[in-house]
């Protein structure tokens, strides 16, 4: 004799990536949910930064604010972490901050699709990162940035085995880069799934309830903090790139 078996929970479903028209198989060409709302965070970063800034006044008006309040964060955020030879690299990070910012809080929206919990999306980003800022730093200095590996305060003899693990921690950089901000993305919409699944239950309905007002809570800090810690991180690499020797 078998019991009834209780409701299935699978908070994993939220972030499975699906054709926008049909069932088909997903080829490269295909539009997808992912497509769709990667187009509306582009649409939306348009929308704030060059038609909010349009008619731009020197009393601005509630999108230009929020727009200069972006733009200042970011270029003090990169002018106090990478220094004034970093400011060129701005434009870059700037794009790479409000693409991360953008999709992290449309994701908090009920039915839409959380872009940036797809580790294949974050490791592109990682990855245009990681190559760009090796090439800056080979520009730049040549041969010599591979001094960055090399810890000339540290006794000879330790120098190559620290320079080994200099090398691995520096190849790692965009596997962490990535993980990082697709995980705690996952883990907080996931956790929201698992509370909204106990919702249907009369006695626990309650405590779902603010389980779920909680995490939404700290799903909003998270989606600000990872962005900024992933921006902040492409300030930190690209310093090392223009200042390899520090």
């Amino acid at each position: 004799m078998t019991e009834a078996a209780g409701p299935a929970i699978d908070p994993m479903h939220q972030f499975t990536v699906r054709p926008l028209f049909g069932d088909g198989a997903i080829h490269w060409y295909t539009p997808t949910n992912a497509t769709l709302w990667m187009g509306i965070a582009v649409l939306a970063i348009i929308a704030l930064m060059v038609l909010g800034t349009r008619r731009r006044s020197i009393v601005p008006s509630h999108t230009q604010s929020v727009a200069e309040l972006a733009y200042g964060f970011v270029y003090q955020m990169v002018k106090d972490v990478a220094g004034a030879e970093g400011v060129k690299y701005f434009p870059y990070i700037m794009t790479i901050f409000t693409f991360i910012v953008f999709t992290n809080f449309l994701g908090l929206i009920p039915m839409s699709f959380s872009v940036t919990s797809q580790i294949a999306v974050t490791v592109v980003l990682a990855l245009l990162v990681f190559f760009s800022v090796t090439l800056i730093g080979f520009y730049k200095h040549g041969i010599k940035f591979l001094g960055l590996f090399w810890v000339a305060q540290a006794p000879l003899a330790l120098r190559p085995i620290l320079a080994v693990i200099e090398v691995i921690s520096y190849f790692v950089r965009p596997v962490s880069h990535s993980i990082r901000l697709a995980g705690n993305v996952m883990a907080g919409h996931a956790v929201i799934e698992v509370f909204a699944s106990f919702a249907a239950s009369v006695l626990i309905a309650p405590v779902a309830m603010i389980g779920i007002v909680a995490m939404f809570g700290m799903d909003v800090l998270v989606a600000f903090i990872q962005a900024y810690v992933f921006t902040i991180l492409t300030c930190v690499y690209l310093k090392d790139a223009l200042h390899p020797s520090h």
